[in-house]
């Protein structure tokens, strides 16, 4: 199952096209940009608690039979966070001093 690839960040809405440097995820996908990641959230992903990494860059090309972005196409559909800032902030703030891999 090949990663989903959304479009934005859920809490600024910045594009995050599939090529992105700047977009990070979650163990379940939730996605968000560095800037947001480092400022807003302390690497605390507001919805599950754990970590960000960055997303990987699915090819544009077809290397592989099947395998790129003209096969496997990114998701359009934008998500946004279900949470207010203040209780985002709130959960980051309990939990961030603690390693993701710890929590």
């Amino acid at each position: 199952m090949a990663l989903e690839i959304r479009p934005n960040c859920e809490c600024c809405d910045i594009d995050l096209p599939p090529h992105s440097l700047l977009a990070r995820i979650c163990t379940f996908e939730c996605t968000f940009c560095a800037t947001c990641v480092d400022t807003v959230l302390h690497n605390v992903c507001p919805n599950c608690g754990g970590g960000f990494q960055p997303r990987p860059i699915r090819p544009r090309q077809e290397l592989r039979p099947g395998i790129s972005l003209a096969t496997r196409p990114a998701s359009s559909r934008r998500v946004y966070l279900s949470y207010t800032l203040d209780e985002v902030e709130a959960v980051a703030e309990r939990i961030r001093e603690i390693p993701a891999e710890d929590r």
